[in-house]
């Protein structure tokens, strides 16, 4: 069976870190370029980080420099590392496998398909 688990969340203060994993099953990750995404309450879906099946990421404005992206290919994971964490990354974080490849629709959820489950990250003092 296909699968995508997200694990790694939690509660973290301002200015913290936090890794995210990302476990694939039934199928091999690295065929595929594999997004992370949010969602806050009252707040759209958001596209934050992809990584390409070469290696090559992608982030959104809201995160660059402070979140980065990697994949394990032997352990059929990919993470999300977060640093300088703010209250407003407050959130549920995804994984999604892209649909295909278009490097223009690299943080569009429309793109994406066998979500996981998601995982709470909360940044509160």
């Amino acid at each position: 069976q296909l699968q995508l688990v997200e694990s790694g969340g939690g509660l973290v203060q301002p200015g913290g870190s936090l890794r995210l994993s990302c476990a694939a099953s039934g199928f091999s990750l690295d065929d595929y370029a594999i997004g992370w995404f949010r969602q806050a309450p009252g707040k759209e879906r958001e596209g934050i980080s992809c990584i390409t099946t070469d290696g090559s990421t992608y982030y959104a404005d809201s995160v660059k420099g402070r979140f980065t992206s990697s994949r394990d290919n032997a352990k059929n994971t990919v993470y999300l590392q977060m640093n300088s964490l703010k209250p407003e990354d407050t959130a549920v974080y995804y994984c999604a496998v892209h649909r295909g490849w278009d490097r223009f629709q690299a943080l569009e959820y429309q793109a994406y398909d066998y979500w996981g489950q998601g995982t709470q990250v909360t940044v509160s003092s």
